[in-house]
């Protein structure tokens, strides 16, 4: 309890800052192929985000779900409808999980020279993103969390306070 309580502490303790790309993180894609609530939540902060010129670049990263849809591509799909220029998107259709993404988000950066992240997802998901590009040697300068509250996130919250205790020991 302890755990999952600090989780959500830190998750909802925004801190905005400038960086030089923000990562996203995927999530479950809509049968018709849109975001999700919850991606669609994460794709909308980092819009906003964008938009307040706190990152040149919006790095988003997912596989292909049970649904059957790229989410990097879907994700892509919403920014460039919202208004973000395709030269500011990177596709990274290979984050098929917080791990993957951050290396993937990493190994672009330094082929870029980049040294900055900003962290958009949900709030239980922000420690472990947080711990993982870190651990990646990216500088997380800061984090926001995806407005959307779901009955899932009970699940979700305790499920990672196991995961990121996972990633801390690793």
């Amino acid at each position: 309890m302890l755990a999952a309580s600090a989780i959500v502490v830190a998750g909802l303790d925004d801190q905005i800052a400038d960086a030089d790309l923000i990562v996203v993180l995927g999530n479950a894609v809509a049968s018709d192929g849109t975001p999700s609530p919850r991606l669609k939540a994460r794709l909308d902060v980092a819009l906003k985000l964008f938009r307040q010129h706190r990152a040149p670049i919006i790095f988003v990263s997912g596989g292909t779900g049970k649904e059957g849809f790229d989410e990097a591509v879907t994700m892509s799909n919403y920014l460039l409808k919202n208004g973000v220029p395709s030269g500011a998107i990177v596709k990274d259709s290979m984050g098929v999980d917080t791990a993957a993404t951050a290396k993937n988000a990493a190994n672009f950066m330094r082929a870029k020279s980049l040294k900055t992240a900003f962290v958009a997802t949900q709030y239980f998901h922000v420690p472990r993103t947080r711990l993982a590009l870190q651990r990646n040697g990216i500088q997380v300068t800061g984090s926001t969390h995806a407005d959307c509250f779901v009955m899932r996130d009970l699940y979700s919250n305790a499920r990672e306070a196991i995961a990121y205790a996972a990633y801390y020991a690793k």
